[in-house]
């Protein structure tokens, strides 16, 4: 609207100012009819000066907004036509020098009032009646007159004409012209649009990106969690697993402080020296517990590569001060087994998880037997296969299709947090691996891990003592 007001503006403003020019043309015209004609008779110059005045009112009631800008042409030229009769009828009528004037005036308003279709035609119908009125006045032959209206009526139709053609190109460059307007802002609105997205875009990768970083710093919360959970299981045997080289260091250094302090007779060094071995192996016991408690607590470091041998023996050392006093756990492993992708302290819980879970599953057996759980390792085409089966009772049908859904658990209130599977198939998974499980036909459970090979690793430095 702002526009379409500016527009209008500007064009009263350029209309006005053409009124003002053709004003002082006449003016001068009608100065130069003095000097050149030489003639004392006033009624061309008052002819010429009231044309002249009549475009200064109409100059100044545009610019005013009185007269409509687009109507000011069709003014003009019926200002034009009957201030051009009547100089020419003055001036000598058909004889007139200003009788070709007339011939213009269709032209001129085709051209500057042709935003309004009626108006070349009605000037064109007024010159051709004015040509009629001054032959007749002059008293001017029928024939002549009829040449004079066919020669203005074929300027009439050539005006009419070009006022269509003229009108047409207008018309075709303001919509050419508002076709432009419309792509661009088109344009404008789809960059805008792109832009939007892109924000869109942007922010849904930041809460993307944020999501994935509470989803990752929930995983670990939920990993530490399950490996306490675990250290809380071991923590009952670990007192008794603690206590029985304990006791025989205990025993033995009172032995070798009776001997060397209160001993009368020569000391025998060959039992000596087996007393200190055997006192030196259960502090290395001891440390040994310590420091694999001490590791699996921790949370792990990222490692790419695990070592199946290695996590196997550190497995079943956690798992022992729980099933020392169930039965054994007996290792087949093929030497030499390279390393896999899954990292070592991830290994090492999935390994423990499912020993623990085995002697979970043998302890509610129903008639009670003593555990006997065979873990199982051998190189297989693409990567290593761990088994672990157990002699217990197997898995109910029921059991089997939700085994490694989170928070499901056939343990009693305490004993299980029911993540422990779920927790461990995510880890394969991850890693590339399978985690299956099934029953053996001779009674049990088998779970069957399945690890693509990583890349090799340098052997970790041997432990001393704790200081």
């Amino acid at each position: 609207m702002m526009a379409d007001s500016f527009g209008l503006k500007t064009l009263a403003q350029v209309k006005r100012r053409n009124f003002f020019i053709c004003a002082a043309l006449l003016a001068v015209g009608a100065v130069g009819h003095c000097g050149v004609s030489g003639s004392a008779d006033p009624a061309p110059l008052l002819s010429l000066l009231g044309w002249s005045s009549m475009f200064v009112l109409l100059g100044a009631a545009v610019g005013a907004g009185w007269i409509p800008a687009e109507w000011s042409g069709m003014c003009s030229g019926s200002v034009s036509l009957v201030a051009a009769a009547l100089l020419i009828h003055v001036t000598g009528g058909p004889a007139s020098p200003y009788f070709p004037m007339l011939s213009a005036l269709p032209l001129v308003v085709a051209t500057f009032a042709s935003e309004i279709r009626g108006a070349t035609i009605l000037t064109s119908l007024g010159m051709v009646g004015v040509v009629v009125l001054l032959d007749t006045l002059a008293g001017m032959p029928a024939r002549q007159m009829l040449l004079h209206v066919s020669c203005f009526g074929l300027i009439s139709g050539v005006a009419i004409f070009l006022a269509g053609t003229y009108r047409r190109t207008r018309s075709a460059e303001r919509s050419a012209q508002q076709e432009r307007w419309v792509a661009q802002q088109e344009r404008w609105v789809a960059q805008q649009e792109r832009l939007v997205a892109q924000q869109e875009r942007l922010a849904a990768l930041e809460r993307l990106a944020e999501s994935e970083r509470r989803r990752l710093r929930a995983e670990r919360e939920r990993a530490e969690v399950e490996r306490l959970v675990l250290v809380g299981q071991l923590a009952a045997g670990v007192a008794h697993e603690v206590n029985n080289p304990l006791a025989f260091v205990k025993s033995n250094l009172h032995y070798l402080e009776q001997e060397l302090l209160g001993g009368d007779g020569p000391m025998d060094r060959a039992e000596l020296r087996d007393v200190l071995e055997e006192t030196k192996q259960g502090v290395l016991r001891i440390q040994q517990i310590v420091t694999d408690l001490r590791r699996f607590s921790r949370e792990g470091e990222g490692e790419e590569a695990g070592q199946p041998e290695d996590a196997l023996h550190e497995a079943k050392r956690l798992a022992s001060v729980r099933l020392r006093s169930l039965g054994e756990v007996s290792l087949d492993v093929t030497p030499g087994l390279p390393p896999v992708r899954l990292g070592q302290r991830q290994l090492v819980q999935v390994l423990v998880n499912l020993l623990l879970n085995a002697a979970d599953a043998v302890e509610m057996a129903v008639p009670a037997r003593r555990a006997h759980i065979v873990v199982r390792a051998r190189r297989v085409e693409g990567g290593v296969r761990l088994e672990v089966e157990d002699n217990g009772p197997g898995l109910p049908p029921e059991v089997m299709s939700r085994l490694f859904e989170p928070f499901f658990t056939t343990k009693p209130p305490g004993k299980g947090t029911g993540l422990g599977l779920a927790l461990c198939r995510e880890y394969v998974s991850r890693a590339g691996g399978t985690l299956l499980a099934e029953n053996r036909c001779e009674g049990g459970a088998r779970f069957s891990l399945v690890l693509p090979l990583g890349a090799e690793r340098a052997a970790p430095a041997a432990c001393g003592l704790a200081s």
